[in-house]
């Protein structure tokens, strides 16, 4: 029950290593702009510091989810701890959409009682720095979500993608706040960086609430699967399949015709040649498998529950 599939533990490896890379840029990055926005006064700025700040708590929360949903199951948890991540996400989301409310406040109150930028210098140097980290970043994120599929990882990743954009804003309220006059822009921006928070938590939301809800893989994974087993001679029909992942954890379920005349330690045989077979090319993907008689039908009328997906494979073939 101890046990963790090599893959599981190199997935796991890799996204605890992009959330201590993110949770170490966010500590570096708070320190600058608590200074710049200190010596600015820009709401942007403050929108930005905000942003950072949460960056830091997400970032925290993300790390152990990740670490949390890398641990193998336990007699608790048969089936581990992999929604761990999906929960780390929707926390993710809600410190976003808390944040983005806080700055379009604080810009609402600038536009209506108005107020002066300073050190413009200040705020875009440490914008410029915040950009060139957060590329790195992201650029890191992204290939350790190609490789896991963390839903946490990627939800971390949408937010500092959006951080690219909340930063670049940035600069621009504050050129044009001091250089060019128009000192509407900085709350404007402002507004304009809660609505982009908002959007990219809505977003982000989607993955998580599918693995909390078990949602079925999609349709292109489900076929190949199908495909993968049906090469085995010996299947004379497959239905009943049940798919669903967990973090990093797939699980999978479903019916199979086999002939009828064959004695239970054949069928057996059968089953752990179709599992090894899957597990080649789905790995760590637990595999329960149900043999049936040819023709048997275990749920009468159920048309979903009993479609052949086998043949449905073959005809499309």
């Amino acid at each position: 029950m101890n046990d963790v599939h090599p893959q599981h533990q190199a997935h796991g490896d890799l996204t605890r290593r992009a959330a201590l890379a993110s949770v170490s840029m966010a500590s570096l990055l708070l320190l600058l702009k608590a200074y710049a926005s200190w010596a600015t006064g820009s709401v942007a700025m403050l929108g930005s510091l905000a942003d950072t700040v949460l960056d830091l708590v997400t970032s925290l929360i993300t790390l152990y989810g990740v670490r949390l949903a890398a641990m193998p199951a336990d007699r608790d948890h048969r089936f581990g701890h992999g929604k761990a991540e999906a929960l780390a996400a929707l926390f993710q989301i809600g410190v976003i959409t808390f944040s983005a409310l806080g700055i379009a406040w604080r810009a609402v109150d600038r536009l209506a009682h108005g107020a002066a930028t300073a050190h413009a210098e200040y705020g875009i140097a440490a914008s410029l720095i915040a950009i060139a980290a957060t590329m790195f970043l992201v650029l890191y994120q992204r290939r350790v979500i190609a490789r896991t599929g963390s839903v946490a990882i990627q939800t971390d990743y949408l937010h500092y993608s959006s951080d690219l954009a909340l930063n670049g804003s940035v600069i621009v309220a504050l050129l044009l706040d001091q250089y060019a006059g128009i000192h509407s822009a900085d709350p404007v921006l402002g507004l304009a960086i809660a609505g982009w928070l908002i959007w990219n938590a809505w977003r982000a939301s989607s993955d998580a609430i599918d693995q909390l809800m078990d949602k079925e893989w999609p349709e292109e994974k489900r076929r190949r699967f199908i495909e993968v087993a049906a090469r085995h001679p010996e299947l004379k029909g497959i239905h009943d399949l049940r798919t669903r992942s967990s973090g990093m954890h797939d699980f999978v379920q479903f019916h199979v015709w086999v002939d009828p005349d064959m004695t239970v330690a054949e069928v057996h045989k059968v089953m752990d040649e179709v599992e090894h077979k899957l597990e080649a090319e789905f790995p760590g993907c637990e595999v329960l498998i149900h043999p049936d008689p040819e023709g048997h039908v275990d749920h009468p009328g159920n048309a979903l529950v009993e479609t052949d997906l086998l043949s449905e494979v073959k005809e499309e073939k």
